[in-house]
């Protein structure tokens, strides 16, 4: 893991570690990528609960409680799915914060409508989720690491905001 994930995980666990709050994430398109970013550091058991890998839509189903209709009218590449995914995170895990992750990475899998490279991004609490949208595609390994990197670089920026308001 590259050295600035290292110290912007550093901030994420010192943020929450401080609060008191937890975190944990719902992963499709990063395959665990960003707990693994999160657990880095020692001591991230007393923040980070837990991640759940959700590949397939039955997964994100039956431990996320994403909707069947939405997946497969819009499928899992959008900023819905994104959402739920976080929230039912969220409500599984019984954590304060989460961020997940739903896309194509590639190199194969994509469509006109959702061409390789395209990864929603969401992040937040309970009552503020919020995304962003990926879709430059620069190879699996680096659409990879950008979204991971991208995840944790907005959870802190959002910690950031949330607990200077304290």
């Amino acid at each position: 893991m590259e050295f600035e994930s290292k110290i912007i995980s550093r901030q994420i666990g010192d943020i929450l570690y401080s609060s008191g709050l937890t975190i944990g994430t719902a992963e499709s398109c990063t395959g665990g990528r960003i707990s693994e970013a999160l657990i880095a550091i020692p001591g991230a058991s007393d923040y980070f609960k837990g991640g759940i890998v959700s590949y397939t839509d039955e997964i994100k189903e039956k431990l996320l409680g994403v909707s069947h209709q939405l997946l497969q009218e819009q499928t899992a590449v959008c900023e819905e799915v994104a959402k739920q995914m976080a929230l039912g995170a969220i409500k599984t895990l019984g954590v304060d914060y989460a961020i997940s992750s739903t896309g194509i990475a590639g190199p194969g899998g994509g469509s006109a409508e959702h061409p390789v490279g395209t990864m929603w991004l969401a992040y937040g609490s309970k009552d503020d989720i919020r995304t962003l949208l990926l879709t430059e595609d620069f190879g699996r390994d680096i659409n990879l690491a950008i979204a991971t990197n991208k995840a944790i670089h907005l959870m802190l920026d959002y910690l950031n905001e949330q607990h200077s308001k304290e």
